[in-house]
């Protein structure tokens, strides 16, 4: 490999590595809130955090990662022209043709992995995902319930105390129920008790030997106790339970052979992240053209902003492609393939210094 080569796949690889770390971090940050506002609600359990953050981000590779070739590659050649190395090695005959070789050294192994996240690796994450919170639903961990700690009820309307509570979830012991709905209040204790599932998926608490006291919840001497063998109280799911026929979770092979519209939409939507990784870095060449005196972060803001409107459209088509506002065959190729086309003919003109006005006149 040439060492002019090897120069410019250094500073471009090192620029988006950057660039990719820095999104990575703010997107831990994003995706750890959502987890953490999940565990507070109930539909998450504490144990699964770690599991959820890995299977989420794995998710979000597909739009982080051509992003930061984007961005990484405009400031990796936008430093270059900064200090003057692109007019030296214009002046030596190395324009965009030239430049392309060491490029796509960088941009096709990370359009390879935009790939593999986007037509495997993430529906697989977001399946992954699903069943472990489909399974954990099962137990009383994912209701958010701690030994010793007061816990909201999944839904609202009160509290639940657990003294003690096995290992799995499924059993408990030393348990205080408060729970309120309109102007009615009930208190239950328990000795012990454990999770029943009934056959459409419901949780309840099933309390055994313990009393009830139920009055109103503003004044009033309206109080009734009861002493029960055995009790229950529905303890309500949140997160909705796992489809295994939903598009966004099948397989990509799989939905190849689905006649839905949503299994097209969703196949169009994993092909389009490696072809837009791929028009980015095309794209990233002439964005980041500029001169010695020229604002930074002026060209990256252009660049950014078509990140932007090409994601938002692709997440338009995919939703019209589901319902049946645009033919199958068209998928995402309508607004694909004049991306590509303009990132190719940006490239290529790249650079190109148009004869004097004189001439042009004379040559006409």
């Amino acid at each position: 490999m040439p060492k002019l080569d090897r120069y410019l796949i250094g500073e471009l690889a090192q620029a988006t590595f950057a660039t990719l770390t820095v999104l990575l971090i703010v997107s831990f940050g994003g995706v750890f809130a959502d987890v953490l506002k999940d565990i507070a609600a109930g539909r998450v359990p504490v144990g699964m955090m770690f599991p959820q953050l890995g299977l989420l981000l794995l998710n979000w590779l597909p739009l982080i990662l051509p992003m930061a070739l984007l961005l990484g590659l405009m400031l990796g050649i936008g430093r270059l022209y900064r200090d003057s190395e692109m007019p030296v090695l214009a002046s030596i005959g190395v324009g965009p043709p030239r430049l392309l070789r060491p490029l796509m050294w960088v941009a096709v192994p990370i359009a390879v992995v935009v790939a593999v996240c986007s037509l495997w690796l993430g529906p697989w994450a977001e399946r992954q995902s699903k069943q472990m919170v489909n399974e954990a639903n099962r137990n009383l961990i994912v209701a958010g319930l701690q030994p010793g700690t007061f816990t909201e009820i999944p839904g609202g309307g009160g509290v639940i105390f657990v003294g003690s509570m096995s290992t799995d979830g499924s059993r408990f012991r030393r348990v205080f129920v408060y729970r309120q709905s309109e102007d009615r209040l009930d208190v239950i204790t328990s000795n012990d008790g454990e999770l029943t599932v009934d056959e459409n998926g419901e949780r309840f608490l099933t309390l055994n030997r313990g009393f009830e006291v139920e009055g109103p919840l503003g004044g009033g001497l309206d109080y009734r106790l009861l002493r029960y063998a055995r009790n229950q109280v529905h303890v309500a799911a949140g997160e909705s339970r796992y489809d295994p026929n939903d598009p966004e979770l099948l397989p990509t092979l799989q939905l190849l052979g689905d006649s839905r519209r949503e299994a097209m939409a969703q196949v169009h939507a994993r092909l389009a992240p490696p072809l837009m990784t791929l028009a980015f870095a095309l794209l990233a060449v002439p964005l980041a053209r500029s001169t010695p005196r020229q604002a930074r972060y002026g060209p990256m803001l252009m660049g950014f902003l078509a990140y932007l409107v090409s994601v938002f459209l692709a997440r338009l088509g995919t939703n019209w492609l589901a319902d049946g506002k645009i033919a199958g065959p068209l998928g995402l190729w309508w607004m694909l393939l004049p991306l590509l086309a303009v990132a190719l003919w940006l490239y290529f003109r790249d650079g190109r210094v148009r004869a004097p006005r004189l001439l042009r006149r004379a040559a006409a």
